[in-house]
């Protein structure tokens, strides 16, 4: 009997595509993520994708003055979410994978739009799948539509990918005794004092048993050795 592929979800920031110009699209991080997604396509993983992005707009920082309603500039960070999702399915093309961008948000002139069943599909047929624009409804952040993908297309674990190994019990970059944890459960997430995802993301993680791999992906092979069992950088929740 053939073994089952296994179906993860890649979630990183906005942030993360602009590198050290701290906004914009750093196209030589774009050429190493689609390398990374490359290596676990080519190992018979089914892969989705959700990016940030804040490398272009957040909709909460874009309505803290009162000018830019709170509605409004969500949808401003959803619509960057669309324009991050688009160079990284070029980039993924570049590198000879097949992808798929699916919106949440109709523009049927640059993506498909979001459908489970469709999104499943491609995902069987070993496309990659890009969900852009969020959930599509404001209030909702990118680490909440990344939890509700996952779910909803049977993924086996989220990865949220960062700059840093997991999660730790202070800061790392303040405190040289900080301590990775390499597991810790969905209550100890929520705590005001470990950021992995909002609240809402990891109660919907939690209501469905899907756990969350917090990893740095800047360090090349480490995603694919994760999802081969390899849990010794990085932190799980579940």
């Amino acid at each position: 009997m053939e073994k089952a592929r296994k179906r993860v979800l890649v979630k990183f920031s906005g942030e993360a595509l602009a590198g050290e110009n701290g906004f914009g699209i750093d196209t030589s991080i774009l050429r190493f993520i689609a390398s990374e997604i490359k290596s676990m396509v080519e190992a018979n993983v089914e892969v989705g994708i959700v990016i940030g992005g804040g490398n272009i707009i957040r909709g909460v920082s874009a309505a803290k003055d009162g000018i830019i309603k709170r509605t409004s500039g969500d949808y401003m960070g959803m619509l960057s979410t669309v324009i991050n999702s688009v160079a990284m399915q070029e980039a993924l093309e570049y590198v000879g994978t097949d992808v798929r961008v699916q919106s949440a948000i109709k523009m049927e002139a640059i993506c498909e739009t979001f459908i489970v069943r469709r999104a499943q599909r491609h995902l069987e047929k070993g496309r990659i799948v890009i969900f852009a624009a969020g959930t599509g409804n404001p209030f909702f952040t990118t680490d909440t539509a990344a939890t509700l993908r996952a779910i909803e297309i049977g993924a086996d674990m989220i990865i949220k990918a960062t700059k840093v190994d997991g999660v730790y019990d202070k800061d790392p970059n303040k405190f040289l005794d900080a301590t990775l944890l390499h597991e810790l459960s969905y209550d100890q997430a929520m705590q005001d004092s470990i950021k992995v995802m909002d609240d809402t993301s990891i109660a919907l993680a939690k209501d469905n048993g899907l756990p969350i791999v917090v990893c740095n992906m800047f360090k090349k092979g480490n995603i694919l050795n994760i999802i081969n069992g390899d849990y010794s950088l990085c932190s799980v929740v579940k």
